[in-house]
C-alpha cells in the first residue's frame, strides 16, 4: 500500500513539473493576483473575473521573469480574458488537450502561481460531466465539467490536467454558484480567437430589468399558456432596444419567438452572439392579456452586466 500511495505521489509531483512551465501568475488588480496559461505563444489566458483593471498588467513566469501584459479582451460570459505578452517564448501548454470528455471521478490538479510562492496544486476530481452547457452570466461552455477540488482564488484561471497529463481547461470560480469548473479547451479557443480579432464577445441585450413572477392556473388557462411563471419587467433603460418596442414596467415577458421564457437563464441563453441585430416577437402579458411587440436585440454594452 505505502509503494502505491508513494507512486501516486511521485506521479502527481511529476505532472506538476511537467506542466509548470505554462502556468504564470497575473497581477491585473490591487495587491491581488491571479494564474493565467500560456495558450499560445505570446498568448496568456486567465479567468476574467481577476482582472480588475485593464492596463499595468502583468505576468510573472516560472522563471521569476515579471513582462508586462496588454488586455485583448474579456468575456465575462465564459470568464475569459486574453492577454498578450510581448517577448513570452514560452511554449503553449505543456499538455495536449484532451480528445473527449473525461470520465467523471477522473483524478485531476489545479495548477496556479503566485508571485510568492510559486507553484501552487490542488488536487481533486472530475465530479461531474456532461454535454454543452449555458453559463448563468451568458456564456457557452462546449462541455460541462464540474471540479471536487479546491480552487483557491489565485488558482482562479489556472490549468486543470488530468492524470494522464492532458489540459481539460482553465480553473473558473465564476460559472457556477456551487462548484468550480473547468472551461474545457474548445471553449478556450473559440474566445480566445474571438476576442484577439474583435476584442469583446457580442452579446444580446434588450435594456431591461427582470424578476421571475408566477403566473396563475387561471391566466395560463385564459391566455393558452404553457409558462408557468414569466419575467416581469422591473425597469427598462432609457433608449433601449425594450424601450424602444414599447415594453413598460410590469409587463410580464413569456415568449421570445415562440420560444416559452420562464427563467433568467432561459433569456441568457436566448441572447446569444448570433441574436445580435435580429427582430424578434416578444409576447408579453400586460393588463392581463397578451400582447405581441416586435424587438430588436441590440448589442450589450461593453461593461453592461
Amino acid at each position: 500500500m505505502a509503494n502505491v500511495l508513494s507512486d501516486l505521489s511521485n506521479e502527481i509531483a511529476a505532472i506538476a513539473q511537467a506542466a509548470e512551465g505554462a502556468v504564470v501568475a497575473v497581477q491585473a488588480g490591487a495587491h491581488r493576483w491571479s494564474s493565467g496559461v500560456i495558450w499560445r505563444p505570446g498568448v496568456v489566458v486567465t479567468a476574467e473575473r481577476g482582472v480588475r483593471r485593464e492596463e499595468d498588467i502583468q505576468v510573472k513566469q516560472a522563471d521569476s521573469r515579471t513582462l508586462k501584459a496588454v488586455l485583448a479582451g474579456r468575456d465575462p460570459g465564459s470568464d475569459l480574458a486574453v492577454l498578450k505578452v510581448a517577448g513570452l517564448e514560452a511554449p503553449a501548454a505543456a499538455v495536449p488537450p484532451v480528445g473527449g470528455t473525461p470520465r467523471v471521478g477522473s483524478l485531476v490538479l489545479v495548477l496556479g502561481r503566485s508571485p510568492n510562492s510559486g507553484l501552487n496544486v490542488s488536487f481533486g476530481i472530475v465530479s461531474a460531466a456532461s454535454s454543452a452547457w449555458r453559463t448563468w452570466r451568458g456564456g457557452r461552455l462546449d462541455e460541462y465539467l464540474r471540479l471536487d477540488a479546491t480552487v483557491f482564488p489565485g488558482l482562479a484561471g489556472g490549468a486543470v490536467v488530468d492524470i494522464e497529463r492532458r489540459l481539460l481547461g482553465i480553473a473558473s470560480l465564476s460559472l457556477s454558484r456551487i462548484a468550480a469548473l473547468a472551461i474545457p479547451p474548445s471553449t478556450v479557443d473559440r474566445v480566445a480567437d474571438r476576442l484577439l480579432a474583435e476584442g469583446h464577445i457580442p452579446r444580446g441585450y434588450l435594456g431591461i430589468g427582470l424578476q421571475p413572477v408566477a403566473v396563475s392556473d387561471s391566466s395560463r388557462t385564459k391566455l393558452s399558456l404553457r409558462n408557468r411563471s414569466g419575467l416581469m419587467a422591473i425597469q427598462v433603460e432609457p433608449e433601449s432596444p425594450a424601450e424602444q418596442a414599447g415594453i413598460l414596467p410590469g409587463d410580464i415577458l413569456v415568449a421570445l419567438d415562440d420560444q416559452p421564457v420562464e427563467q433568467l437563464d432561459d433569456l441568457m441563453a436566448f441572447l446569444d452572439p448570433e441574436s445580435v441585430g435580429k427582430s424578434v416577437r416578444a409576447r408579453l402579458i400586460r393588463a392581463g392579456a397578451l400582447t405581441e411587440l416586435p424587438v430588436v436585440i441590440g448589442g450589450r454594452p461593453r461593461r453592461a452586466a
